[in-house]
């Protein structure tokens, strides 16, 4: 409990500070900050879903929870975990000031949720006994696999194939969107600018190679394969991720002038109040 409370506070009160400065300033009314805002608000979303069960669950003696609600969890998890990666292309794109990007808003959140929903109409296809032991702090969706009675078979080969196609996407985008980014660093004229770029997309990558590194490593092997020292890789791009991407927000919109100002005037406000 001691653990996990302060890094849920710090990621929701990280994440809902840039999305109020974004919001009281209408210097920040950008394709660029609008895409932050919605990130922002999709990775509190993610870390709801799983952090604030964990200390009820190491704290009780019971560690219950209900098929509905495990299915509901995984869900949702699935959902907003792809909607992040969806929606960090058209954030990226926004950066080298493509205003038609606003438009990939509606398929970033609906894919994630079509993927979200057929993962889970094909585990409710699947048998499993009255009570099953879950080696893992959530409902996530290969250690719920294992439980099954029946044959899942047909799940791995969709999460093999589907589910590749889902994740790689906007990873492929991704890169495609950094690479457009370099060459644009690259005409800075000054080195000192082109290092102040470097750094601010280097720690901004290196989440997003964590995230996806360790994604990949968890679901895209057999699941005969999987183990309980997963939960690692699995802890590393559910919480680790998380709680460094409002850090990393923060520190690229305190190098625009705007931004600054918007969150000393947010600030402010608070004051007042």
């Amino acid at each position: 409990f001691a653990v996990f409370l302060p890094i849920y506070l710090v990621t929701v009160i990280g994440n809902l500070l840039i999305i109020l400065a974004i919001q009281s300033d209408t210097r920040l009314q950008t394709p660029m900050y609008f895409f932050l805002s919605v990130l922002s608000f999709a990775d509190v979303c993610y870390v709801t879903v799983i952090i604030p069960k964990m200390p009820v669950n190491f704290s009780s003696e019971t560690k219950i929870i209900s098929y509905g609600e495990c299915l509901t969890q995984m869900y949702f998890f699935i959902a907003f975990g792809n909607t992040d990666s969806y929606l960090l292309e058209p954030w990226l794109l926004t950066a080298t000031c493509h205003r038609r990007c606003v438009l990939l808003l509606v398929p970033s959140f609906c894919i994630p949720h079509f993927h979200s929903l057929l993962r889970i109409l094909l585990t409710n296809q699947l048998i499993f006994s009255a009570s099953s032991v879950i080696q893992h702090f959530f409902c996530n969706d290969q250690p719920v696999l294992k439980l099954s009675c029946s044959s899942h078979f047909v799940k791995e080969i969709i999460v093999m194939t589907e589910g590749l196609a889902v994740i790689m996407t906007p990873f492929s985008c991704i890169i495609i969107s950094y690479l457009r980014i370099l060459m644009t660093v690259l005409k800075i004229p000054s080195v000192a600018g082109k290092l102040k770029a470097f750094s601010t997309c280097g720690s901004h990558l290196t989440v997003v190679t964590l995230f996806y590194g360790n994604i990949s490593y968890v679901y895209f092997q057999p699941l005969s394969n999987y183990t309980v020292k997963d939960l690692i890789a699995t802890i590393i791009y559910t919480i680790l991720t998380t709680v460094l991407n409002p850090f990393i927000h923060l520190s690229i919109c305190l190098r625009n002038k705007d931004m600054k100002q918007g969150l000393a005037k947010l600030m402010h406000g608070m004051k007042c109040q």
